[in-house]
């Protein structure tokens, strides 16, 4: 047999087999790399989480809000983010995360609670410049609930210091709805002279009207509607609103000298450091001032954030056309903000305390 030498190399049977298997090999690496390549680009990345502590008359638009955050989240970075959700009066919230609760986000029924925690190293100072709205994420104002049918015919502030009326509404010590009632009663009595001596003698007879003082705005809510004490509530006008949402009879007036109840979000800097997940938290912060997630705060009775950086949609233009427009709605850094309202009023001792002992409320240790 001739053998042709020059364009064609033989080689001989082994060889051949022996080249054939390496080309085999070499192909068969490079087919796996590919697929590897395509699984790790096709696979989601770690999944993430972070915790939220409200308080909690937020847990209605939460509820909704939450689920549609996961899913845009999924959505535009092929992660699973899973949101732990802790809820309870607002003061109390504050205490448990200063003591430990490993929350990465708090949204408060005040700027105080907010400074508070910041106080204790956990946020970082100039938290309400890193968010729209100086970090007012949802609005209410203060609403005063009755019976059907009014029979002790309450219609505005006045009516809740006279004889024989019974007036539910929580604690200052442990509520921030609380907090906000009693400066709408201040606000109130003190009037437009600023008569602070009658202001005191107001709010000392509407508290002598209340049997008991609960914990927070929806123990309020419960002992009224549930329970059916007293003869008037005052609460958070989401909070009724809510009870009418579940079917409850709840007639309620807006009193046109009235008081912005203004709620903040802010993210805990520390933990959020140890979490590692500050992408996905200031995402899901940044979404709450959104239109989508604002129109669930104003579906849960909030009045909306309008002044925020997206404009608002028709939708939630419509929703928030829907809540009456208050005449004389002061804001409470007309009281000198929230250092200044804790020391005057609410600090052990101050005009609360006073007003507490003259009405048997409050035991002066001797």
């Amino acid at each position: 047999m001739r053998v042709w030498q020059g364009a064609i190399k033989v080689v001989s049977a082994p060889t051949r087999v022996v080249s054939l298997f390496l080309i085999g090999v070499s192909l068969s690496m490079a087919i796996a790399a590919c697929n590897m390549e395509t699984r790790i680009n096709a696979a989601p990345t770690k999944n993430v989480e972070l915790t939220v502590a409200s308080f909690i008359v937020t847990r209605n638009a939460y509820k909704a809000i939450i689920p549609k955050f996961i899913q845009k989240w999924q959505t535009e970075h092929n992660q699973t983010v899973r949101i732990n959700q802790s809820y309870g009066a607002s003061g109390a919230q504050t205490r448990a995360v200063v003591d430990g609760l490993p929350a990465d986000v708090v949204h408060l029924a005040m700027a105080l609670d907010t400074q508070r925690i910041e106080q204790a190293g956990l946020i970082n100072t100039g938290w309400e410049k890193e968010v729209p709205n100086n970090g007012v994420v949802s609005q209410s104002v203060v609403a005063l609930a009755t019976r059907p049918g009014n029979p002790k015919g309450i219609n505005n502030w006045a009516d809740l210091a006279k004889d024989g009326i019974k007036m539910i509404t929580a604690d200052p010590k442990t509520s921030g709805v609380a907090r906000w009632n009693f400066l709408a009663l201040w606000n109130a009595g003190v009037g437009s002279n600023d008569n602070e001596a009658k202001a005191i003698d107001y709010v000392t007879k509407a508290y002598k009207n209340a049997p008991i003082l609960s914990r927070d705005a929806r123990e309020a809510a419960d002992a009224f509607f549930k329970q059916g004490q007293g003869d008037a509530l005052i609460n958070y006008e989401n909070e009724i609103i809510l009870a009418q949402q579940k079917g409850l009879q709840a007639n309620y007036v807006i009193p046109h000298r009235n008081i912005s109840i203004d709620n903040t979000i802010a993210i805990v800097d520390k933990n959020v450091d140890k979490h590692g997940n500050r992408e996905v938290v200031e995402a899901f912060v940044q979404y709450l001032f959104s239109p989508e997630a604002q129109q669930e705060f104003a579906k849960a009775g909030f009045r909306p954030v309008l002044n925020n950086t997206s404009a608002p949609t028709k939708e939630l233009q419509k929703l928030a056309d829907t809540y009456p427009p208050v005449k004389n709605l002061s804001q409470v850094s007309e009281f000198g903000g929230w250092n200044q309202v804790q020391k005057k009023f609410f600090a052990d001792g101050a005009i609360f305390d006073q007003i507490q002992i003259k009405i048997n409320r409050l035991r002066v240790d001797s």
